[in-house]
């Protein structure tokens, strides 16, 4: 059952998700060669906390920290260490809130320092392919039409869409119905109606989209060890456009 929000909810769920735009804001303003990504999610955790919320992943089915920071081929679940950042990598960091009993979670994928042409193309399409998902998250729409068009424009450009990790509902847990695959056919699934709140997040691979987890049973990399990047937003369908919820202040 996908869950149909009123004003009042989205006011929460949108709440939530401002925080983790302004998390996001703030990672990036500390990527530089040399940080350890242990620095970095103490920073944000200490952000999340400042507003009065709280950092949705920590403890979430066991993960250990604030922020999932994954660096080059890691797509997502990458756990903050002392890993020191280097220039020419890219680093793809998701975050988490929740507040009130509300969530909000975004992803944006970062360049340190001067990256290659490929390396900035990957980000670029992502970017894309989750604005052009984000579009078609419009009341009258079916649930894989978000999927279909965010593959089309990937595979278009020569990548490659993740097939094993998915988008997802949110509002009064992190993860809700429905699963929002990043490929599809058009006009299936579900029909969209006001008042559906997603988080909509393409994962999108430079080689294959096949992927294996870490032995630390949390880092998903690309199975060909080539880059992946990470985007996402928590959106609101309304009557008219689709409403981007973690933009940040």
């Amino acid at each position: 059952m996908i869950a149909i929000r009123n004003a009042i909810e989205i006011e929460k769920i949108g709440r939530s998700a401002r925080i983790v735009g302004g998390a996001l804001k703030l990672a990036g303003s500390l990527l530089k060669p040399g940080i350890r990504t242990r620095e970095i999610d103490k920073e944000v955790e200490e952000y999340i906390r400042s507003k009065g919320a709280r950092p949705a992943f920590k403890g979430f089915h066991g993960f250990p920290a604030a922020t999932c920071i994954s660096i080059d081929e890691e797509v997502v679940h990458g756990i903050p260490g002392d890993k020191t950042l280097q220039s020419g990598q890219i680093v793809s960091i998701d975050i988490g809130v929740e507040l009130d009993g509300y969530y909000g979670d975004a992803a944006q994928t970062f360049a340190v320092g001067e990256v290659s042409e490929e390396k900035k193309k990957l980000m670029q399409v992502t970017r894309e392919a989750l604005t052009l998902g984000i579009e078609q998250a419009r009341e009258g729409n079916r649930l894989y039409d978000i999927g279909y068009a965010i593959q089309q424009k990937v595979e278009s450009e020569g990548f490659s869409v993740v097939r094993d990790l998915v988008g997802h509902g949110i509002g009064q847990e992190l993860h809700e119905p429905p699963q929002i695959p990043n490929y599809g056919r058009r006009n299936k699934g579900a029909r969209l109606v006001k008042g559906m709140v997603f988080a909509i997040e393409p994962m999108v691979n430079v080689g294959t989209w096949e992927v294996i987890t870490r032995e630390d049973e949390w880092t998903v990399v690309t199975a060909d060890g080539k880059p992946s990047a990470h985007y996402e937003h928590t959106i609101a369908i309304t009557e008219s456009d689709p409403i981007i919820l973690s933009q940040g202040n």
